[in-house]
């Protein structure tokens, strides 16, 4: 039978609490945020689903979400795999900006869309732009061709999927207990792909900040149930 897997959304961030559009810019947690990591990770503990093995993003709130609960389950030693494939949804040039300001100067439905619908793209952020993170170190082996200017949710399943593919499924197929520490709109994207959800449905679709959701497959690598760690 295949393993577990246990997705969590990381804690509430700096730009979450400015109600900024953040995408790839790599914010800090808050101090709120980290206590919601440690726990997510005593909920772990307590229901004893522990990790055997934890994936998260590049990006420092996501990483340090995955510390705060390994270190609240005990289990900082676990072997982690990092990826830019889980990062946020890239929110092009509208990253930094107030997501209530921007709704008064573009309209509320357009702002809506570009949150919400899952093939709407934000404005493309340019190249030359220092936000643009093909300057960021940290991408130096992604061609640069794969660095996005602007996603829609879309673009970050096709982004997510050869990750889940090449190391998520895997690990998964090999019985371990796989936690993934990521960003709303990359779950969003794995839970359309695992829930086969429509496109209107993965729309409405909200990922709590740091409540484990934790999948069960059956021997066919179908989802057999879903339950929440709240």
């Amino acid at each position: 039978m295949p393993g577990r897997l246990i997705l969590v959304r990381h804690g509430e961030s700096s730009w979450n609490e400015a109600h900024r559009f953040t995408g790839w810019t790599d914010v800090d947690l808050t101090a709120e945020g980290e206590d919601q990591a440690r726990a997510a990770g005593q909920r772990l503990r307590d229901a004893r689903l522990l990790p055997t093995v934890a994936h998260t993003s590049a990006l420092r709130r996501s990483i340090r979400t995955l510390w705060r609960i390994l270190e609240a389950c005990d289990r900082v030693w676990l072997p982690t795999y990092r990826t830019w494939r889980l990062n946020e949804r890239h929110y092009g040039a509208l990253q930094g900006l107030n997501k209530q300001e921007t709704a008064k100067r573009q309209g509320a439905d357009q702002v809506q869309a570009w949150r919400r619908h899952y093939a709407v793209r934000p404005p493309t952020l340019e190249p030359d732009d220092a936000r643009n993170a093909a300057r960021d170190p940290r991408y130096a082996r992604v061609p640069p061709n794969e660095i996005p200017l602007t996603e829609s949710l879309e673009d970050t399943l096709a982004r997510v999927l050869p990750y889940w593919h090449e190391h998520a499924a895997p690990a998964l197929h090999a019985g371990e207990t796989l936690l993934i520490a990521a960003h709303g709109n990359s779950q969003r994207a794995l839970v359309k792909h695992l829930e086969q959800l429509s496109d209107e449905a993965v729309e409405s679709l909200e990922i709590p900040k740091a409540v484990p959701w934790v999948y069960e497959f059956d021997a066919r690598f179908r989802v057999r149930a879903r339950h929440e760690l709240d």
